[in-house]
């Protein structure tokens, strides 16, 4: 696999990692034991908004990313797992990985709950926590090439950045269409969306919080600048005000300059005072 510019060695998944690994037999097992009881785990442990809303059944964020449906939603999901999980793994280290892994996955339930807090409905799968993988790929490995079939025919080849755009793209347009528009595929689209986003948050969120308290602090200097620029401008003025109305004293007398000049004179000298005492 190699990105513009760039080679890397790639192997099928990138290795199976130790953390990616245990996830895949997790899953797996799970979804042997659903086969025999599929209403008992669907009812205890999938993700009901209605159910998490009044009954406050909060594990159901937890262990609705252990279960799956039909095979091949477990195989996908696992699938994808395999082939980004590995390198982001090594990336962030297996204790890192996982403690990631399991708040995007929370995390997606948290976006589907709130878009449907009030239905009744039973969301299972991995998808949220694979999708806080793909956008993690995304950024660890932006301009790595991943070859897809599509229609399991034509190899098409994208930037991984690019690939999760689209992934995210098609989430976003399916999710808000079946929001206001009533059209469902039974696919929970927000929790993908959700996953995606508290992963970058995860990533991303703490240098972007950096970059906004820079430029918040740059604004305060800049802001502290100009008002100091204006206070200096105003007490170059007052000096020169007050040096104007002396050179008429020195020509006239005190006494001879008007009011006004006389009250500007004593305004101006204790303005330029309380300026001596604000610096000292």
């Amino acid at each position: 696999m190699r990105s513009f510019g760039r080679t890397y060695p790639f192997r099928f998944g990138g290795g199976l990692s130790p953390v990616v690994r245990n996830l895949i037999i997790v899953n797996a097992a799970i979804w042997i034991l659903q086969q025999f009881a599929p209403s008992f785990f669907i009812e205890l442990f999938a993700l009901d908004p209605l159910a998490v809303v009044r009954d406050f059944t909060l594990w159901q964020l937890f262990t609705y990313m252990f279960l799956h449906g039909r095979f091949f939603h477990l195989f996908f999901n696992m699938f994808i797992l395999f082939m980004f999980g590995g390198e982001v793994e090594r990336v962030l280290g297996a204790k890192h990985f996982l403690r990631y892994y399991i708040i995007t996955g929370i995390g997606g339930g948290i976006f589907q709950l709130i878009a449907n807090w009030n239905e009744p409905s039973a969301i299972l799968g991995a998808s949220a926590a694979i999708y806080g993988v793909l956008l993690a790929f995304a950024i660890f490995f932006p301009n790595r090439i991943v070859t897809l079939l599509l229609f399991f025919i034509l190899p098409v080849q994208l930037r991984a950045k690019t690939l999760v755009a689209i992934f995210i793209g098609i989430s976003l347009i399916l999710g808000l269409q079946s929001k206001f528009f009533g059209t469902t595929d039974q696919v929970a689209h927000f929790a993908h969306l959700g996953g995606a986003f508290v992963g970058l948050v995860l990533l991303r969120g703490h240098a972007f919080c950096e970059g906004m308290l820079k430029q918040i602090a740059d604004r305060q200097l800049k802001k502290r600048q100009t008002q100091e620029k204006r206070r200096q401008a105003r007490i170059v003025q007052k000096r020169k005000d007050i040096d104007t109305i002396l050179d008429r004293i020195n020509e006239i007398g005190y006494e001879n300059i008007s009011q006004a000049e006389k009250d500007y004179l004593k305004e101006a000298s204790e303005f330029l005072s309380k300026e001596e005492k604000i610096r000292s």
